[in-house]
């Protein structure tokens, strides 16, 4: 029973996580303008990883996507490979589990074949958390360096210069919550992968296989007995037996001095 919960609450963390990426990837807000120096603005930037958008103060917003793929960062770019492969991953992880299921029944499979689907697909989920991890915490490295060196050149020289500076937008908090649940519930899948295995028992089988060899029996004319065989036989016998023996048990031998 334990196997089982474990099993299924795997399942929906994963699931919940899968769905955690899918919305930080298509979430715009991965960076937002920072608005602590300029609280009062006409317009409130904010970008994504497919489009940058502008929200004007009367509450109208425009978005345009980027119609170029070379001329972006190539930290950028990897950032979207990782949510994309995140994603490839978690599907096929979640389409795996959803057959590997000990409470669903398919045919014939057996429990061994449906652990192995379960430790499949929660590698599966562990390697997706990751990627989700990985990239969403590589677009905060930039965001970073870019905030800072925004802030060293807003304050060099004589004259403050105002400057646009960017921080972490919601996307990102997203991404990684969904990315740790995604690892969790991949760990609880591989937990899960040992209770679905069959124990194994202590007897060895073996297998017994019948001679190549032919038998052939040889069969012998009946012969009429005429009795005297069994009767010498016998004779011998009690001949042996009826010998003389001493008092205390001993077989005694004739001697000389018997026939005297």
């Amino acid at each position: 029973m334990s196997t089982t919960i474990c099993q299924v609450m795997g399942f929906v963390v994963s699931s919940l996580g899968f769905a955690g990426c899918i919305a930080a990837t298509g979430i715009d807000m991965w960076s937002t303008q920072d608005l602590y120096d300029n609280p009062v603005t006409a317009v409130f930037q904010y970008q994504g990883l497919w489009r940058s958008c502008v929200r004007q103060s009367s509450g109208f917003t425009e978005c345009r996507p980027y119609f170029t793929i070379l001329g972006l960062p190539a930290m950028f770019q990897a950032v979207r490979a990782l949510m994309i492969v995140g994603i490839v991953l978690g599907a096929i992880g979640l389409l795996v589990s959803i057959f590997a299921l000990k409470c669903i029944r398919i045919g014939n499979m057996e429990d061994s074949a449906k652990a192995n689907m379960t430790l499949t697909s929660g590698i599966m989920f562990i390697v997706a958390g990751l990627c989700a991890i990985a990239g969403v915490s590589v677009f905060a490295n930039m965001l970073v360096t870019n905030f800072w060196m925004s802030t060293a050149n807003m304050y060099q020289g004589s004259m403050q210069t105002i400057q646009t500076r960017y921080t972490f937008g919601s996307a990102l908090f997203v991404g990684w919550v969904a990315g740790g649940l995604s690892l969790v519930g991949g760990v609880m899948m591989c937990i899960a992968c040992r209770g679905l295995v069959p124990e194994e028992t202590n007897y060895k089988a073996v297998s017994y296989n019948a001679s190549g060899r032919n038998i052939s029996y040889k069969t012998t004319p009946y012969k009429a007995g005429t009795g005297y065989e069994s009767e010498a036989k016998s004779k011998k016998v009690s001949t042996y037996d009826d010998t003389a023996r001493s008092d205390d048990g001993k077989r005694s031998y004739p001697s000389k001095y018997d026939y005297v």
